[in-house]
């Protein structure tokens, strides 16, 4: 399991998943019309609403699901905090591309439905939506004997927003010298859970895996299943804020929210080809779980920076004169380096300095 290639051990290829992306790009592209305004690939699905009136109202959607941070839901029987991982999820996704969420559906699917765990999933769900400001419009529940182990079930969502076409942040307003800046996350959020959990010891016998997620390892402030369980953050609260002030716009010029692939892969999709992030990695903390996490699958720091978000959930640029005005708005908001120059039509990448 140890150095690079553990994630792929583990089950999880990102290279494969690549990939698969790079191989049906074309077919997904040939169903865009000229209200697409997005490639495959982005934070979110931009469609220019025709008839809105102004003709500038932008829908933004996207979709994601739970992951395997399911399975420690079923080994703790505890259901209450998965919806709000995904909805809080799938508001940054859009949130990445200058959108407020308008309404949210959701996919639950089991072998054997259980009302009283779908009640405390639902219940998830709808207090996201309602910290968020959203509807939860509606959903599917799926009852699919022999598809899914007894107590199982998967989770996705589907959130649709709205932003006008001048307020989109796309990251093509970025240049080299933006300052980089950077929001903590909760925890693992909802990636690298199938690396964790076999680092950690979780995918073996049920009963061992619940007297470790019940007892609180070394360097860690309370036990292993609350760390684990931690919601995904929203940054709609805070980014709202920085948007909604009266230089708010001027100022950032591209968002990344930092889900599967890490600062090493999410980043790169808000910047421009011949621009490249240097990160300081002494500027922010790195938070204790990710170290064990590290420590005990002996993993190296590029496939940690690859799989996980150590500690930033959400990656911003703004212009170099923003730094008091971002402060003073998002004052949680840590500096943690910059955009840099490279040689014209290079593909975007990220430095790791410090």
């Amino acid at each position: 399991m140890s150095g690079a290639g553990a994630y792929r051990a583990a089950g999880v290829d990102i290279d494969a998943g690549n990939e698969a992306l790079r191989r049906i790009r074309g077919q997904v592209r040939s169903t865009f019309g000229p209200q697409v305004l997005t490639d495959v690939g982005h934070f979110g699905g931009l469609y220019a609403l025709a008839g809105s009136g102004d003709g500038e109202t932008v829908l933004v959607a996207s979709a994601d699901g739970v992951g395997t941070k399911l399975k420690i839901a079923f080994l703790l029987d505890r259901h209450d905090t998965v919806g709000v991982d995904l909805v809080n999820h799938c508001v940054n996704d859009i949130l990445a591309c200058g959108a407020r969420p308008l309404f949210f559906l959701d996919y639950f699917a089991t072998g054997a439905l259980d009302p009283a765990r779908l009640e405390a999933v639902v219940g998830g769900l709808v207090a996201a939506c309602r910290d968020n400001g959203c509807a939860l419009l509606g959903g599917e529940t799926a009852e699919l004997p022999d598809l899914y182990a007894p107590g199982e079930y998967d989770l996705a969502g589907f959130i649709v927003g709205q932003a006008r076409r001048a307020t989109l942040v796309d990251g093509s307003a970025i240049r080299a010298g933006d300052l980089l800046f950077g929001l903590p996350s909760g925890g693992l959020h909802t990636n690298g859970y199938s690396l964790a959990r076999a680092v950690l010891g979780l995918r073996g016998d049920p009963d061992a895996a619940r007297a470790a997620l019940t007892a609180t390892p070394p360097g860690l402030d309370r036990p292993l299943g609350e760390v684990l369980l931690a919601p995904h953050r929203s940054y709609l609260r805070p980014l709202a804020a920085l948007l909604d002030h009266p230089d708010g716009r001027d100022l950032v010029t591209g968002m990344a929210h930092i889900t599967g692939g890490g600062l090493l892969d999410n980043v790169p999709r808000m910047l421009p080809a011949g621009l490249g992030a240097r990160f300081d990695r002494a500027a922010w903390a790195v938070p204790p779980i990710f170290e064990l996490i590290r420590g005990l699958g002996d993993i190296v720091d590029a496939e940690m920076f690859r799989v996980f978000n150590m500690g930033l959930g959400f990656v911003f640029a703004a212009r170099p004169g923003a730094a008091a005005t971002v402060r003073e708005v998002v004052p949680e908001v840590r500096s943690v380096g910059e955009v840099v120059a490279l040689p014209p039509d290079t593909p975007a990448r990220v430095r790791l300095e410090g």
